[in-house]
């Protein structure tokens, strides 16, 4: 068991994945190329260089030091990041699928679902989401192992290399907004179940081959991944019921929906540096919290926006019109979610480092856990607090909805 379980967590397996699907490193000829612009020849493919924000440099190969989570930075600042693509649409594919499993885009897809199809499923899906993904960060920060090394391993991404690797929240985020949309559907939409199955167990496996592609995770973190995500599935699904109670009718439902994701944030795992997984998990809770509380309103104030003809409904039919009307609600509510970005991240932040003396432009201030979690905190709740509420009253305004 101790060695299958090694070599799971393998940085050869994953080298040896990206080989298969043609990612390579590029040679040392193809390095010193570093003035060339990214070539395309019949044999090698396109060479691709990266170079990060701060002018530091990430490198497969040459002059490294190690981090506290075995990830190599570059010291050579005239180096560039190297990999060679000989297998374009593979490249593509699995640098999409790697999106899909993005908290960018579930921060997008979750409130389009919201505003096109079903508000209970996107309460749902996001109760879920912030389930896993809390239970995951923290999982990475008290276990503590290794992200695969660089070489032999080609590293696509640079911002999750400040991570820790097990397990792999892509793959938990992924597995758990498909089959909790799977699991909930049938009693709110008519659709062919084989049909559900397959794009569920598609999406997840193409998200979870995706993390070994870009070289951010093990074997072993992306299966634990998926394994701790079913158990969480198995064990809370019989809840899922009592919970919409809970939610949506309780007179404490608030205090609640604002208390206990704050208290967990707060309460998340030091580390003896500073790693993004906090902030990020602060995000997840903040805009989960936000929903929480717009879900109570609207059942409060009689209008939720969810089907009202008898359930299950069949799917609206995809007219130029239905679509028209889709795109404009979805591109209209990001920019109005966007906006409420700006403004609310501008105008907490501002106030949470005025009571700690602290200067906003100050970037060792924010990562600070008493000016990062709370300005975190209450600008994604504002932002889930106005997609539940407003947004879908702005459109029925506008006659959008």
């Amino acid at each position: 068991m101790r060695r299958l379980i090694a070599h799971l967590h393998s940085s050869e397996l994953v080298a040896r994945f990206q080989r298969a699907c043609g990612l390579y490193p590029a040679t040392a000829t193809e390095k010193n190329s570093v003035c060339k612009p990214p070539l395309l020849n019949g044999q090698t493919g396109v060479v691709n260089r990266h170079r990060s924000e701060e002018g530091s440099v990430r490198l497969n190969g040459g002059t490294r030091q190690q981090d506290s989570n075995s990830n190599y930075t570059c010291s050579n600042n005239d180096a560039a990041v190297h990999y060679v693509v000989r297998n374009r649409a593979v490249h593509l594919l699995f640098v999409v699928s790697a999106a899909l499993g993005s908290e960018a885009f579930y921060i997008s897809f979750l409130p389009c679902l919201h505003w096109n199809l079903d508000p209970f499923l996107c309460r749902r899906l996001v109760n879920m989401w912030a389930v896993v993904m809390y239970i995951g960060q923290v999982l990475k920060d008290v276990l503590k192992l290794p992200r695969p090394l660089a070489p032999p391993v080609v590293k696509l991404e640079k911002r999750v290399d400040a991570e820790y690797g097990l397990p792999s929240t892509h793959a938990m985020a992924a597995t758990a907004i498909s089959f909790t949309l799977l699991l909930s559907a049938p009693e709110r939409l008519q659709f062919q179940w084989e049909v559900g199955v397959l794009l569920a167990v598609l999406l997840s496996v193409l998200v979870c081959l995706s993390r070994l592609y870009t070289g951010m995770h093990s074997a072993l973190d992306v299966i634990c991944g998926v394994l701790i995500t079913a158990a969480i599935l198995a064990a809370s699904y019989p809840l899922w019921a009592w919970f919409d109670e809970v939610q949506l009718q309780w007179w404490g439902s608030p205090a609640l929906a604002l208390v206990l994701p704050a208290l967990l944030c707060y309460s998340y795992p030091e580390l003896d540096h500073y790693s993004p997984t906090r902030g990020d998990t602060t995000i997840i809770m903040g805009a989960a919290s936000g929903c929480w509380l717009g879900y109570w309103l609207n059942q409060r104030l009689g209008r939720t926006f969810e089907p009202e003809r008898p359930l299950p409904v069949t799917l609206p039919a995809l007219t130029p019109a239905t679509l028209t009307r889709g795109a404009l609600r979805f591109g209209l509510g990001l920019l109005v979610l966007l906006a409420t970005r700006q403004i609310v991240r501008r105008a907490s932040l501002a106030l949470v480092c005025r009571c700690h003396g602290a200067s906003p432009s100050d970037r060792d201030a924010r990562c600070r856990k008493a000016i990062e979690v709370p300005y975190k905190f209450i600008t994604y709740a504002a932002i889930g607090l106005l997609n539940t509420t407003l947004l879908n009253r702005l459109f029925l305004l506008l006659g959008l909805l």
